[in-house]
């Protein structure tokens, strides 16, 4: 996660200052809900984020709705029909599902990249 990233209870929070409005202020990330915070200072900032997730999941639980999950573990990649063919084939050819070969390949991408 980015450094300027603040984490509580799964849910990650921006930090942001205005110089015009000389204010800290952030919203949850990773999910579509508005959810925003503001502080005069860092402690204040951290302290209105988590306050803001903890509301988050109140609201959720009042109402009924199941709270958004930052990482659901799915998402959708729009690619090429020829490179989705050539990955097809390529984990058929090991054995293997498509969705089982791209985790592999994801997986290594990140691997390589923090090495």
């Amino acid at each position: 996660m980015k450094k300027d990233m603040m984490e509580y209870k799964g849910y990650f929070g921006s930090a942001h200052y205005s110089d015009d409005d000389q204010v800290f202020f952030g919203k949850l990330e990773y999910i579509s809900d508005l959810v925003s915070y503001e502080g005069v200072d860092v402690k204040s900032l951290q302290k209105a984020f988590k306050e803001s997730v903890d509301d988050y999941l109140t609201a959720c639980e009042k109402t009924g709705k199941d709270p958004e999950k930052p990482f659901k573990g799915t998402f959708n990649i729009r690619i090429d029909p020829d490179l989705h063919k050539k990955l097809v084939e390529t984990a058929t050819d090991q054995g293997i599902t498509l969705n089982a070969y791209i985790k592999d390949v994801l997986r290594q991408a990140v691997i390589s990249d923090h090495v």
